[in-house]
């Protein structure tokens, strides 16, 4: 049976700012935000947005009512979470009017859980076949102003349905997966931001693609040919590409080119959203598919998915037969440019403007914000959420 991943959309907030004008406000060379870490634009979220709502806004713009009468499993992939008992997926569950006759979860490992939540999905089909799973992967990423991780924030989700016979990639068996102890980032359940080691959190990143794609090519004896593309985890861009060029050493130049040619495409919308934590593998993977003009049906896609901490698994997927009809391209450019640019000032002020914990009651301005559905405020403890598609 084929499994895998039948439709796939993502959402990103209503605004960002250029990361020249941060580099500027800062105090840095534009280039280096630019260039040497390769991010764009990142999106600025609203209070009125958090991880529920923006899984929910991304699942809106793939579902049908066929979707919604045969998802019974929910699977909700964050390192954002909203509550420490209640599952997110639950909220997300209500938000789309989804068939009570289902499973919500939420899973963590920082920015791997989306891939984890897959391989569930994928098992779960296997022995329900006529079943339908939404795997949501949403985040905010939040490192604090001023400091060396702010460059490398964002926030959005990305929306995928899993079942047999799938319209855009089936997701292959054997994959390879490892994990291993290290403190290379993290956030206490005190802390709204992260904390992390720079430097090794690279090294660490690197050294796992480059032993888990070891692993798989002597499990299946295959070569860099045998990939049309690879797609990262990609917190940033330049990080991914340190990842890929750490394999190509010794690569003829054909296949360094046809890599790192489509490297260039799958970054686009990471460059221009930014960090989304357990998303960002599947934001490239996006980007990938709707911006190349030359990959074809039948071709095998490696994905890297890393997620710090750490856990790691490289697998692939094989693009089906006319899978670009089954993409959402003019939407997800649509979304973009309709984006409204923001001042640093205005950013700094966004960012700090954070709903304070231990508030019982609040009410937030829904209006303000373009996306069908936002959090509308805290009543006796309890998140308020809204789809204005259903007022």
């Amino acid at each position: 049976m084929k499994i895998g991943i039948d439709k796939i959309g993502f959402y990103t907030p209503a605004m960002y700012i250029d990361t020249g004008d941060l580099a500027e406000a800062r105090g840095v060379e534009p280039g280096k935000f630019k260039v040497g870490i390769g991010q764009e634009k990142m999106a600025v979220a609203p209070k009125t947005q958090d991880s529920v709502t923006l899984a929910a806004n991304a699942a809106l713009r793939i579902l049908t009512q066929d979707d919604i009468d045969k998802i019974d499993y929910v699977i909700f992939a964050t390192e954002t979470g909203v509550d420490h008992s209640k599952a997110a997926g639950i909220f997300a569950h209500d938000l789309l009017g989804l068939k009570k006759s289902a499973r919500s979860i939420e899973i963590k490992q920082a920015c791997y859980s989306a891939t984890a939540g897959i391989q569930i999905a994928k098992g779960h089909v296997a022995l329900n076949p006529d079943s339908r799973v939404l795997v949501l992967a949403s985040d905010i990423s939040r490192y604090g102003l001023n400091t060396g991780g702010e460059i490398t924030q964002g926030a959005g989700a990305v929306a995928m349905v899993i079942a047999r016979d799938p319209k855009l990639m089936t997701i292959e068996s054997p994959s390879v997966y490892q994990t291993d102890d290290a403190m290379d980032f993290w956030r206490p359940l005190y802390s709204d931001t992260a904390y992390v080691q720079g430097k090794f959190s690279v090294i660490q990143y690197i050294n796992f693609f480059k032993e888990l794609f070891a692993q798989y090519q002597e499990k299946t004896q295959t070569s860099l040919k045998d990939f049309e593309a690879l797609v990262f985890h990609t917190p940033y861009t330049k990080m991914g590409l340190k990842a890929l060029q750490a394999v190509l050493e010794d690569a003829d130049e054909a296949d360094k080119k046809r890599l790192l040619d489509y490297y260039e495409v799958a970054k686009h919308y990471n460059a221009i959203v930014g960090n989304i934590y357990t998303g960002s593998l599947y934001l490239n993977l996006i980007s990938l598919l709707e911006q190349n003009n030359s990959l074809e049906d039948g071709a095998t896609i490696g994905l890297f998915s890393y997620g710090s901490g750490s856990v790691g698994e490289f697998f692939t997927g094989v693009l089906q037969p006319d899978y670009r009809n089954h993409l959402l391209t003019e939407q997800h450019v649509q979304m973009l440019e309709d984006r409204k640019q923001i001042s640093i000032d205005r950013y700094e002020k966004v960012f700090m403007d954070t709903i304070p914990n231990g508030i019982g009651d609040i009410e937030l301005d829904i209006e303000a914000d373009p996306a069908p559905i936002c959090l509308a405020g805290i009543k006796d403890h309890m998140r308020q959420y809204v789809n204005k598609n259903h007022l």
